[in-house]
């Protein structure tokens, strides 16, 4: 059994991944096409160093996360249907599952969609300086899909415990719908905060969703880990044209759709605890914007030269490329780190 959900997911992985490059064209010449560009870079005069390494970017194309979840459901929806219609390899790739992949796929379509409508309202010049949505907005429309899925958790699968490594599990009643809705958009906006050098937010999200597909197949959730696999392959076909000089950026319908589920992964394989390992740079990306207004409100003065942190980086002299891959190393060591301390606390 185990080799043969293997096979699937190293099947999935390399189709997901031709798909992508194939598509990836596609969409760079409809992005091109209709001017879908990044052109709300922050001013001179409310983010100097922002500004100052970033002005080179203006024009990008962005949405390019359309690559990656439009990938991942077209296979889903692809699979599912042929499955139905034919025995065979179709049905053995149908990664479909009411438990383990309902949940994971609605998110990321619905995150996808209300960052496309984000970034288009950026690339329109609408919203807040010309940069889409209000922040509180966001964070409403987010904690709206997080509630969907807090919903299907608790009430229709039943699901109220949390696993402490180390220790044991434990019924937390209620509270597992707030912490819920925290993990979920923590990990949505984390993955937002990263996705701003060339090749970062790819990379890091590549090295998270890895370590949780190796725990969905260790946990015998082989449908999810083909599901994931699927993210991999995309992910790896769009970081092909993201890394440093990025033909086009991820753009919110891409980091915030792969955050969110990043998520609901975690929490569907109650490894939600180690997720801050899975996905370091995330948790130091946005907590270093939090440190920041913190000290801003109480100190009155910057602790950074500017955040998220990669930016402060790039303040001190650091070449973007350079920021990228030793965030990528730090990642990686990290994510290692996190897979050790979960087989530990499985097999012990």
């Amino acid at each position: 059994m185990a080799v043969f959900a293997a096979t699937r997911v190293l099947i999935m992985f390399a189709l997901s991944f031709v798909v992508a490059l194939f598509i990836t064209p596609l969409v760079f010449r409809l992005l091109d096409r209709f001017n879908l560009r990044k052109n709300n870079i922050r001013d001179k005069e409310s983010a100097p160093v922002f500004y100052v390494y970033h002005k080179d970017k203006a024009n990008t194309p962005t949405m390019g996360g359309i690559i990656i979840w439009a990938t991942v459901i077209g296979l889903a929806i692809i699979f599912l249907v042929l499955g139905g219609l034919f025995d065979g390899f179709a049905s053995y790739l149908n990664f479909v599952n009411r438990s383990e992949t309902y949940l994971p796929l609605a998110a990321l379509l619905l995150a996808a969609i209300v960052g496309l409508v984000d970034d288009m309202m950026g690339i329109r010049g609408k919203g807040p300086h010309g940069g889409g949505l209000r922040m509180k907005y966001k964070i409403l429309l987010y904690t709206a899909v997080a509630l969907i899925g807090a919903w299907w958790f608790y009430f229709r699968l039943g699901w109220n415990t949390l696993y402490v490594p180390f220790v044991g599990t434990f019924d937390i009643g209620g509270w597992y719908i707030p912490f819920f809705l925290f993990v979920l958009v923590a990990s949505a906006f984390s993955a937002n905060e990263t996705d701003g050098l060339d090749g970062l937010a790819g990379g890091i999200l590549l090295l998270s969703f890895g370590a949780l597909t190796v725990v969905s197949f260790v946990l015998h959730r082989y449908d999810l880990a083909v599901m994931e696999a699927a993210i991999l392959g995309s992910l790896l076909a769009f970081l092909w044209f993201n890394i440093h000089p990025a033909r086009f950026f991820m753009g919110d319908t891409g980091s915030m759709s792969l955050g969110i589920t990043l998520g609901i992964i975690a929490m569907l394989t109650n490894t939600a605890l180690f997720l801050p390992f899975f996905a370091f740079v995330l948790v130091l990306e946005s907590t270093s914007v939090i440190i920041q207004v913190m000290g801003k409100k109480f100190l009155k003065r910057k602790l950074f030269h500017s955040t998220p942190i990669h930016h402060h980086f790039q303040a001190l002299g650091w070449p973007e490329s350079q920021i990228t891959m030793r965030f990528w190393i730090i990642g990686a060591l990290m994510t290692v780190f996190g897979l050790v301390l979960f087989f530990l606390a499985h097999f012990a």
